[in-house]
C-alpha cells in the first residue's frame, strides 16, 4: 500500500494564502500525493504549478455548511471544471438529510454529478451531525445519484472521522463507491485505522507529518 497515494493534501483554511497554495503544492510533488484539496479560487493556481505532475487538483462545493441551492452547487462545479479541477467534493444539504428528504439528495448530487462531466465527486455526508440511520440515508441517496466516494466531514463540523462511521459508511456503499475518511486524521496509526474501516482517501492537513510517521494537532 502506497500510503502517500492516499492522501488528499489539504489546505481549506479562509486565511490561506497563494504562498500557501504554493507550498501545499510543492510538499504534494515531492511526496507524490494523490491530491492536493484546496478552495474554489485557489484551483487555477494549483492547477498551474502542478502541471506536468501526476498530482490531482481537488475543490469543494457547497463549502462548509451545504445549505447551498442545487442551482448554486452546480455552478460552483461547472466553475471548478473550467478552471482544470480533476476531483470535486460536495458538501451534501444536511437539513435535508435530517428531513429525509431522499429526493432532494438524489437530486441535488446527480446535478453535480453531471456538471462535474465525468471527474471524481465526493459526497460529504458530515457525520457528526447525523444519526447512523441518516448517515446509510445519505449514502443510499450517493449511490442511487452515481457519486463516486462518500466522505466522512468538512473539518469543520463538531467532529472528524471515526473508525465507525467509515465501517458504516463502507459497509453501505461498496462496492460501488469508495469511503473518503477525514478530519481530525493526524497521524500514520490514525491512516491505517481509516483504511482497516475501509477508507480508500484520507483527507488531511497532516500529510507531510503523517509521510515523517509523526503526530499534529491539526483538525483537518
Amino acid at each position: 500500500m502506497k500510503i502517500n497515494k492516499l492522501i488528499d493534501h489539504t489546505l481549506l483554511k479562509p486565511t490561506a494564502t497563494t504562498e500557501d497554495i504554493k507550498k501545499l503544492c510543492q510538499e504534494a510533488i515531492e511526496y507524490d500525493f494523490k491530491s492536493v484539496c484546496v478552495n474554489p479560487c485557489h484551483v487555477r493556481i494549483a492547477k498551474e504549478l502542478l502541471q506536468g505532475t501526476d498530482v490531482l487538483v481537488c475543490t469543494v462545493v457547497g463549502f462548509p455548511l451545504g445549505a447551498n441551492t442545487i442551482k448554486s452547487k452546480v455552478f460552483e462545479t461547472l466553475d471548478a471544471v473550467a478552471n482544470g479541477v480533476d476531483e470535486v467534493d460536495m458538501v451534501i444539504n444536511i437539513g435535508k438529510v435530517k428531513e429525509r428528504d431522499f429526493d432532494y439528495l438524489v437530486e441535488e448530487i446527480s446535478e453535480v454529478v453531471q456538471a462535474a462531466k465525468g471527474l471524481t465527486v465526493k459526497v460529504i455526508i458530515e457525520t457528526c451531525y447525523l444519526t447512523d440511520e441518516e448517515k446509510r440515508l445519505a449514502c443510499q441517496a450517493a449511490k442511487k445519484a452515481q457519486a463516486h466516494f462518500v466522505k466522512t466531514s468538512t473539518g469543520f463540523g463538531t467532529g472528524g472521522a471515526t473508525v465507525e462511521d467509515v465501517k458504516l459508511m463502507y459497509d453501505e456503499v461498496h462496492p460501488q463507491l469508495e469511503v473518503k475518511a477525514s478530519g481530525g486524521v493526524r497521524s500514520l496509526e490514525d491512516l491505517e485505522k481509516m483504511v482497516q474501516a475501509g477508507a480508500t482517501r484520507i483527507g488531511t492537513s497532516s500529510g507531510v507529518a503523517i509521510m515523517n510517521k509523526q503526530t499534529t494537532t491539526n483538525n483537518y
